[in-house]
């Protein structure tokens, strides 16, 4: 994939997609790149409507960006599944070949995790939890065993929620404890990191009930900032990571698969403060 500078087009498929800041993130890595003739856009695409769409893909596409729904839809889809997307049961990405065929699915959400951890300092933990348990917190589980932890707690709404994310664990080597919501605000005061997953519901009535606390948490939304749960984390001593900062580093990930070219990180990061500056 090195040195490809033709005209090729990328996109961004999910449902809903309005609030993708992806097409922001990519375009500022093809202008700095010099990649005048690439294009990049964002295309609302449900699960029923992701084979026809895969099917339209042809040799002047270099690869699609994946949101939910249709991480886990996609495997089924392409020529093959990196290993690690394979693990975590979900891909964000898919390389398309110079025959137009969707050849590659990857998971880079999980680079983008731990490199959000890092930018903080955080190269390592002891203890660590999950809120949700749905595609990005199976994500988690992969980028926290990076960070060193394999038995994390999982807090989730109802067990059943975690029913797909049991097998991903088992198939990464994490064994994971599943705990209700409920007890989170008392069980993150043991955690050294943790990831939030859940949508604003469940997020903020753990964010009402926050005690003292001393640890990291990376809220993976970014619709809010900061959410309330970050806001409320911060104010109880913890140290907040907002969801952007994995946003980027997933996509920095992106392009690199899909150009062949490092991305332009100081381009991308500054774009995506411009587009989040209030107007």
């Amino acid at each position: 994939m090195t040195g490809r500078r033709t005209a090729l087009r990328a996109a961004v498929y999910g449902h809903p997609i309005a609030h993708s800041l992806s097409p922001v993130l990519h375009r500022a890595a093809y202008a700095a790149l010099g990649l005048d003739d690439w294009s990049y856009d964002a295309f609302d695409v449900t699960v029923a409507q992701l084979p026809e769409a895969m099917a339209r893909l042809d040799a002047g596409w270099a690869g699609l960006s994946l949101t939910m729904p249709l991480k886990a839809a996609v495997l089924d889809m392409v020529d093959h599944v990196e290993p690690l997307a394979r693990v975590v049961g979900g891909a964000n990405t898919v390389i398309v070949d110079a025959q137009g065929r969707p050849a590659v699915a990857a998971n880079t959400d999980v680079f983008g995790i731990v490199e959000a951890f890092r930018e903080v300092g955080v190269v390592s933990a002891r203890t660590a939890a999950v809120l949700g348990g749905g595609a990005t917190a199976a994500a988690a589980l992969a980028a926290l065993a990076q960070l060193g932890v394999t038995t994390p707690v999982v807090y989730v709404r109802s067990v059943a929620r975690a029913a797909a994310l049991m097998p991903a664990a088992h198939r990464m080597g994490v064994e994971i404890t599943v705990r209700p919501l409920h007890e989170a605000p008392q069980g993150l005061t043991k955690a050294d990191v943790v990831v939030s997953t859940v949508p604003e519901d469940g997020a903020d009535v753990v964010a009402a009930e926050l005690g003292p606390l001393s640890g990291v948490l990376l809220d993976a939304r970014y619709d809010v900032r900061p959410t309330p749960l970050l806001h409320a984390w911060q104010r109880s001593g913890g140290v907040g990571i907002t969801g952007e900062r994995m946003l980027l580093h997933q996509a920095c990930e992106q392009v690199r698969l899909m150009t062949g070219q490092d991305a332009p990180f100081a381009a991308m990061d500054a774009a995506l403060a411009g587009a989040l500056s209030p107007a």
